[in-house]
């Protein structure tokens, strides 16, 4: 059955959702299970001993072949090391969005009709080419870029959000988006003013905030003889957290889980003390969004509404926060990690079946015949962003890393998975 991919590599997190074409009309996206049961795979990408380059967090605790937080680092000179090799940032993510196709490839039988993969609102056309220079080196040459804020608003509007203008709050594992999107002449949304961004801030500093609180509960346990045993069982303590913070938006108290030396333990946990560790930083993130939309020359009042996404997203604190400094209605789907997955490949269905847009006047001096086909407007232009902090224009630049030798041990590993996956 035809489809399309929508596809959200974030920093910490890749997902990714099909929408298949049932006639004339294509079906809600579905959630594409990267992870085994999982929704979500960890953006980290690992040479195995066996020289397989492989997705998710390595089984041993050696790092050594691992990398990690490259998304936010493409447009970097600096490459990453991987296995010994020097790799540039946007060839990893441009391998994460290989290994995500193929594998939805396998599972479909076929590989989709389009893909759309988000990206941060705040690249310009400088980073934007590199991605696309990777992926092209990778024979993934039917990929749209869009920032992240637009396909989120795409979510949220087959959603049934009505509104024109917006503030997207996009709240992932170690980052933090704040932009405006907007309903351009053809019905599509695009960003305008100026994104603004944390880079150092998200769902991983809330666990580690709790982790303390929870250290400090045991301390005496860890200060004692046995404290050097504990250590050991206290590397899976940022899991827990995790776990506990996703339960902590359901329900007001729970509790932090270990197995110590010297026996279980159990650290119980308010949503209210919760709250009380994460408030400072969640309201950094709201006074950043306020800030967003006073630099675009806009009141909050003029907004239809907040946008929500992002994992973190669903903790109750950040809605209420946000409908305390924004008089309009704020709005999160039931799994907002999804979000940007969902807008994505809703817009890839836009890519393949464009809907008709009203005919625009035609310049006297164009013939009728030259007003094009009618494609989203995406397609036609990047979203009106400032070019600040981008690097001058300057000739092209080969990076030797986009094309590893023979006997590089990535390019056999991408042989080997391609291998497994015409096999499948």
């Amino acid at each position: 059955m035809p489809y399309v991919l929508g596809l959200d590599i974030g920093n910490t997190g890749t997902a990714a959702t099909v929408a298949r074409r049932r006639g004339d009309a294509w079906a809600r996206p579905e959630v594409v299970a990267l992870g085994g049961r999982s929704a979500v795979v960890p953006s980290v990408l690992h040479l195995a001993p066996d020289g397989s380059l492989r997705v998710g967090e390595p089984a041993t605790d050696d790092r050594s072949g691992t990398t990690r937080d490259f998304v936010r680092r493409v447009g970097d000179d600096v490459p990453l090391l991987l296995g010994g090799e020097p790799c540039p940032p946007e060839t990893l993510v441009a391998e994460l969005a290989t290994w995500v196709v193929h594998r939805v490839s396998a599972h479909e039988g076929a590989f989709a009709e389009a893909v759309v993969l988000s990206h941060p609102a705040g690249w310009g056309p400088h980073r934007r080419d590199l991605l696309h220079r990777a992926l092209w080196n990778l024979d993934l040459r039917n990929v749209t870029l869009l920032p992240r804020t637009v396909t989120v608003a795409e979510s949220h509007a087959a959603r049934g959000f009505p509104g024109t203008t917006a503030a997207v709050y996009a709240l992932g594992g170690n980052t933090f988006e704040a932009a405006l999107v907007r309903r351009n002449a053809r019905g599509r949304y695009e960003t305008f003013g100026l994104p603004q961004g944390l880079e150092t801030l998200g769902g991983t500093d809330f666990d580690e905030a709790l982790a303390e609180h929870v250290r400090a509960a045991l301390g005496r346990e860890l200060a004692g003889p046995a404290g050097g045993e504990a250590y050991p069982a206290l590397r899976g303590l940022l899991a827990e957290c995790d776990r506990v913070k996703r339960e902590l938006t359901i329900g007001t108290e729970t509790d932090v889980m270990l197995t110590l030396p010297s026996g279980p333990v159990r650290v119980p946990v308010t949503r209210a003390q919760f709250e009380d560790m994460i408030r400072p930083a969640v309201r950094a993130t709201v006074d950043l969004l306020v800030q967003t939309v006073h630099s675009a020359g806009l009141t909050p009042a003029q907004l239809d509404g907040v946008l929500l996404a992002g994992g973190s997203a669903r903790i109750p604190l950040v809605t209420e926060l946000l409908a305390a400094a924004l008089p309009v209605p704020v709005e999160v789907e039931p799994d907002p990690q999804l979000t940007a997955a969902t807008g994505a490949a809703l817009a890839a269905c836009q890519v393949v079946s464009p809907r008709p847009r009203r005919p625009a006047p035609v310049p006297a001096a164009a013939p009728a015949g030259d007003a094009g086909p009618a494609v989203p407007a995406w397609r036609h232009a990047e979203p009106d962003l400032p070019l600040t902090g981008e690097p001058p224009a300057r000739p092209p630049v080969r990076i030797t890393p986009l094309n590893l030798p023979k006997a590089s041990r990535l390019a056999l590993a991408r042989g080997r998975g391609r291998d497994r996956d015409r096999e499948g």
